[in-house]
């Protein structure tokens, strides 16, 4: 987003919010750009300030139907890298032309492919009008990130990667760490009801990112079907962040 007034205004409609993340599974019947702007719609209409979607397409869809924020990301694997959320500066510039205010990039330490430091996506970002938002798994990413001067940085990876296995979700500790060093610290990832919504903003967040337990359909209903004595069987579970 282009100008320190137009990021601020946009920071401030999120602020104390719920920013809600539209996903679903690859091969999942709900996977399309009208079905994921439809869930988008359902979740301002009940109080979500913001969504994260997916996928250029997505956000295209995304962007026609809402007027709120959009955090932007995409998804992609490169092969002998682990990070696969947003990281090259190709995909950052595809995420403006989609229409997303903001975008969401894996922000750890390690390698990606193409190379870019967590400042040069900020840079990137910036240039093409973006707020920015760094997808963190520990501290040390979260120095950089603020360092970097990222606009917004989350929890997101924490606990996915070498590094944070085994951390608590959701991680309010980490949480904490962020907000005594940034205005703006988002929890996201292990959101799974609305009492830890409640604990998030209580140890400092300045919004917080639910998607599985609001939007994961496939999920939620695999999850019970499981319990049944005729359990389906049914794809691996993937994560909605």
């Amino acid at each position: 987003m282009k100008g320190s007034a137009a990021a601020a205004a946009l920071l401030d409609a999120l602020h104390g919010g719920l920013i809600v993340s539209v996903q679903a599974y690859a091969e999942s019947v709900l996977n399309t750009p009208e079905t994921i702007a439809l869930f988008a719609r359902c979740a301002i209409a009940n109080g979500a300030v913001g969504v994260r979607i997916e996928g250029v397409a997505r956000i295209a869809a995304v962007r026609a139907a809402v007027a709120v924020p959009i955090v932007g990301i995409i998804k992609c694997a490169y092969d002998g890298f682990e990070p696969y959320i947003t990281t090259t500066r190709a995909e950052i510039a595809a995420v403006a032309e989609a229409g997303a205010n903001i975008v969401a990039f894996d922000a750890t330490e390690r390698l990606r492919f193409g190379g870019a430091s967590v400042r040069d996506l900020v840079d990137a970002a910036r240039a093409a009008g973006l707020v920015t938002m760094a997808d963190c798994a520990v501290e040390a990413d979260a120095a950089v990130a603020i360092a970097a001067g990222a606009d917004l940085v989350a929890t997101t990876l924490a606990g996915y990667t070498p590094g944070s296995h085994g951390r608590a979700l959701p991680a309010l500790d980490l949480l904490a760490w962020i907000a005594r060093r940034h205005p703006f610290a988002i929890c996201e990832g292990g959101i799974g009801d609305p009492a830890a919504a409640v604990a998030a903003f209580e140890r400092g967040a300045g919004a917080v990112v639910v998607g599985t337990a609001i939007t994961n359909i496939d999920a939620l209903v695999r999850n019970f079907a499981a319990t049944a004595p005729r359990a389906r069987v049914g794809p691996p579970e993937l994560r909605s962040t």
